[in-house]
């Protein structure tokens, strides 16, 4: 049994917007992720941190998702900012349901006991959204989520998954790195960054907590592991 993260899985099965036009390492990816998940078993756990699939609806979303159940582990799923299909968790627990896909959990205002870890997280924020208006309000919310499944992991080391990167080059949103440090959180594992992005990421410590990027680009589309 071990603990995988990997984001970013960009998956357009029902809709026309696969990432193969982008060439290089796009092209093929879906054949990619399944390879990637081949050496994976059914006990084993992968976090997967948003931009799951480019459906508008569950409905759009459904054969991405079938894609997923069909993979080797269990798959818990954060939001990213193109999972236009997220809706309430009542409601997509029950599309899952409904469709039989019986390895797809959310991670949303919750955590999830891993041995002696809290599997944590939420969508996060990024510098691009103006904080403003409306946008100061979702931000808000996403400090309450994170906070929400920091303070559910109890007396557990925490682990925590996001996909908007808390901090890069040039980069850090001092909210939430903020909340990391209140919690103790030791590793924090993100997404959203491709191509030439990829250069500017932090891999290792910045602070007291140990960063790294899991854009499924950026690990080659084969889910990076956490621990055994």
């Amino acid at each position: 049994m071990a603990l995988y993260a990997i984001g970013d899985t960009h998956l357009s099965l029902s809709v026309n917007k696969p990432m193969d036009v982008f060439g290089g390492n796009w092209e093929g990816y879906v054949e990619k992720l399944a390879q990637g998940f081949c050496s994976l078993s059914s006990q084993d756990t992968v976090v997967i941190c948003g931009d799951i699939s480019w459906g508008m609806s569950l409905q759009e979303a459904r054969e991405d998702f079938a894609f997923l159940d069909s993979l080797p582990g269990q798959k818990i799923l954060l939001k990213g900012n193109h999972d236009y299909w997220w809706g309430t968790a009542a409601k997509m627990k029950g599309f899952f349901a409904e469709n039989g896909f019986t390895t797809l959990q959310l991670l949303h205002n919750n955590c999830y006991p891993y041995g002696p870890y809290a599997l944590c997280g939420t969508r996060g924020w990024f510098y691009e959204e103006e904080q403003n208006g409306h946008n100061a309000k979702v931000f808000q919310r996403e400090l309450i989520r994170l906070e929400a499944s920091l303070k559910a992991a109890g007396d557990r080391e925490k682990l925590c998954f996001l996909h908007y990167p808390p901090c890069y080059q040039g980069y850090t949103c001092p909210e939430i790195l903020a909340l990391l440090e209140q919690y103790g959180v030791r590793r924090c594992y993100y997404g959203h960054l491709h191509g030439g992005s990829h250069r500017l990421a932090i891999e290792g410590n910045y602070g007291p907590v140990e960063y790294h990027l899991v854009s499924a680009d950026y690990l080659g589309f084969q889910p990076q592991i956490i621990c055994e």
